[in-house]
């Protein structure tokens, strides 16, 4: 396979942006497409906090992909002189015997992640905002750290094009199509362009622009809800970001301004999105119930009447824990210069560097050393 030298970049939010910097560092002529501009609100990136963790709830083949992406969001940080990610530590919470916490718990000590298992008086003393059930273990992941989302995609965007990137802003592109020789055609309302390659990553509207993937990526609309502390010291020990895993399975992250608390809930409470130009913003009083049960019965010491509400939109390739819930990274089947990056549901954000690393592999060399042929949208292999 030939190395492509002019690789257009469709959708500039959370892998998209990455892949442009790690293109435009390596020397490309990056031409970059997103029907917004980088950091909107419209996909799956907003609410101004994401968590990284080091320490991968579910299969154990993330664990190196995480490492990757932890020294390059230090680069970017070094690189952008911007603030962008700020150590808090992770809390991780789930059923001892459950088959993802041991897989958890298996994989951060074969790694040497620097992790410490808490017990129900260990979590008590140290984290008193948190109610841990009976037969449930935490783990703090010091590695854990709270990331600002809209900032981190203006970053390396803005990297991007210091680096000699172009970024086409409010262009949506209705077609990529492999081009007669060889290469891609890229088309918008202002005409078509001719690239050696192209990395799709669109999210939400992946399945309008790519109708022949291998697996249908359902998109689900996502529900955030910012809560006060009632305790004036909630925030107290660091506030790390949590993620509790089934039968619960939210998320929660505590402001930077050490001011609110945002909550979130994984898939099986998210309503699927017919059309992703559509999709409904409002958050109805009847939609809170899940939420004032789990602050009930896990964070007693937060107001469940939220202070803010938002609606977002997030990509499954099929629920979380099944063989083909991964996410689809690598060559559109038959297609060695077409790339697709689709379906990282909820935690992809912390993955985003790493996956911007692979996409400039992938289109660069047609091949990537870093191991992600389980996420192969042919189910094998990169190439």
């Amino acid at each position: 396979m030939r190395i492509p030298k002019r690789v257009a970049v469709i959708g500039a939010g959370s892998m998209g942006s990455q892949v442009m910097w790690r293109l435009a560092a390596r020397g490309a002529e990056v031409i970059g497409y997103d029907r917004y501009a980088p950091g909107n609100d419209r996909g799956a990136a907003g609410g101004e906090t994401r968590m990284f963790r080091a320490v991968h709830l579910g299969d154990a083949r993330f664990t190196p992909l995480l490492k990757l992406a932890d020294g390059l969001w230090e680069r970017l940080q070094a690189e952008t002189g911007r603030s962008l990610r700020r150590r808090s530590g992770c809390l991780v919470m789930g059923e001892t015997a459950s088959r993802d916490m041991q897989l958890l718990l298996s994989a951060s000590a074969a790694h040497g992640l620097d992790h410490e298992v808490l017990d129900r008086d260990a979590l008590a003393r140290r984290y008193p905002q948190h109610c841990l059930p009976d037969g449930h273990t935490a783990v703090l992941d010091r590695l854990g750290a709270i990331i600002r989302p809209e900032a981190s995609i203006q970053a390396a965007a803005g990297r991007a094009e210091q680096l000699g990137a172009r970024l086409h802003r409010y262009t949506p592109v209705r077609e990529v199509v492999p081009a007669a020789g060889g290469g891609v055609q890229i088309v918008t309302d202002h005409g078509t362009d001719h690239v050696d390659a192209a990395v799709v990553t669109v999210g939400p509207w992946i399945n309008t622009l790519l109708t022949d993937l291998p697996r249908t990526v359902e998109v689900r609309r996502v529900i955030c809800s910012w809560h006060l502390p009632t305790r004036h010291d909630w925030f107290a020990g660091g506030a790390p970001a949590f993620l509790r895993g089934t039968p619960h399975d939210c998320f929660g992250i505590p402001s930077p301004d050490g001011i609110s608390v945002k909550l979130g809930l994984s898939f099986r409470y998210h309503a699927p999105v017919p059309e992703p130009g559509r999709l409904d913003r409002t958050v109805r009083p009847e939609e809170l119930g899940t939420f004032h049960e789990l602050i009930r019965e896990l964070m007693p010491d937060l107001n469940p009447d939220p202070i803010r509400l938002s609606a977002y939109m997030e990509g499954y390739t099929n629920p979380p824990g099944s063989p083909s819930g991964n996410p689809l990274v690598g060559h559109l089947p038959g297609e060695d210069d077409i790339i697709v990056m689709a379906g990282f549901s909820g935690s992809g954000f912390k993955l985003s560097p790493a996956m911007g690393e692979i996409a400039a592999d992938l289109a660069l060399e047609g091949t990537t050393d870093h191991p992600v042929g389980f996420l192969a949208p042919a189910g094998a292999g990169v190439a």
